[in-house]
C-alpha cells in the first residue's frame, strides 16, 4: 500500500480515499458537465431522459465535491438520512436526472456532514454562483475549438474568477466539464495542485445544445 501511495505521489495523480470523517475537508469543487458530451458518450445508450432533445440542457450540475488540498474524501460513513425520491427528483432541473443527484449524495454529499436537503440546497447555491457563458449555448452547431477558449468564456462571464480557480476537462476528444473551486462561503478560490489540470486540446469538440 505504501508503495502504491508513493507511486501516486510521484505521478501526480489525484488521491481518493473512502470512509473519512464527514465534514473534514478543505474546499469544494463545483463540477459542471456539458450535457451533449455526456449524452453522446453515455446517456444516449442508456435512453436517458436528459438526452431526449426537449430539455435543452447545456451546462448541467454534475456535483459539488468536498476536496482536500490534495486528494478528496468519498463514500463517508454518515448517520444522516439519505435523500428521498422527492428530493432527488427536484434536482433534475439542474442535474439532468434524479439518479445523478442520488449518486452525488452517496459519494460526495455523505462527506460534507450536512443533511441531504442541506447538501442539495448548497449545490443549488453553488450552481447559481457561477454564470454559464451564453455564447457557448448559442453556437447553434457543433464546433471544434481549443479548450482554452471555453475557459476564457467562463472567465469573461464571471468577473473576478481567476485562471487558477477553474479547470476545463476533456474526454474522448470532446469538452467534458468546467470545474470551479470554491471556499466554504462559495467564493472562488485557488484549486489544489491535483485539480489544476486543464485540457490542452486545440481541436476539442463542443457539440451543440440539443
Amino acid at each position: 500500500m505504501l508503495r502504491f501511495l508513493a507511486a501516486l505521489l510521484v505521478l501526480g495523480l489525484p488521491l481518493r480515499a473512502e470512509g473519512e470523517r464527514p465534514g473534514d475537508y478543505d474546499y469544494l469543487l463545483l463540477s459542471l458537465s456539458w450535457s451533449p458530451t455526456w449524452c453522446a458518450l453515455e446517456g444516449d445508450a442508456r435512453n436517458s431522459p436528459q438526452c431526449t432533445g426537449d430539455k435543452d440542457f447545456g451546462w448541467v450540475l454534475h456535483g459539488l465535491w468536498p476536496q482536500n488540498e490534495r486528494g478528496y474524501p468519498s463514500y463517508c460513513p454518515s448517520s444522516k438520512r439519505p435523500p428521498s425520491r422527492r428530493m432527488t427528483a427536484e434536482m433534475a432541473d439542474i442535474m439532468g436526472t434524479p439518479g445523478v443527484a442520488w449518486h452525488q449524495w452517496k459519494k460526495h454529499g455523505s462527506c460534507t456532514g450536512l443533511e441531504a436537503d442541506q447538501y442539495y440546497g448548497l449545490m443549488r447555491l453553488a450552481y447559481g454562483k457561477i454564470t454559464r457563458p451564453a455564447v457557448l449555448r448559442d453556437l447553434g452547431r457543433d464546433v471544434t475549438l481549443p479548450a482554452s477558449v471555453v475557459e476564457e468564456a467562463f472567465l469573461d462571464a464571471n468577473p473576478g474568477l481567476q485562471r487558477d480557480q477553474i479547470t476545463i476537462t476533456c474526454r474522448d476528444g470532446r469538452i467534458q466539464e468546467a470545474r470551479v473551486c470554491l471556499d466554504m462561503q462559495l467564493n472562488p478560490r485557488r484549486c489544489g495542485d491535483d485539480v489544476i489540470r486543464d485540457c490542452r486540446m486545440t481541436d476539442a469538440l463542443l457539440a451543440k445544445v440539443r
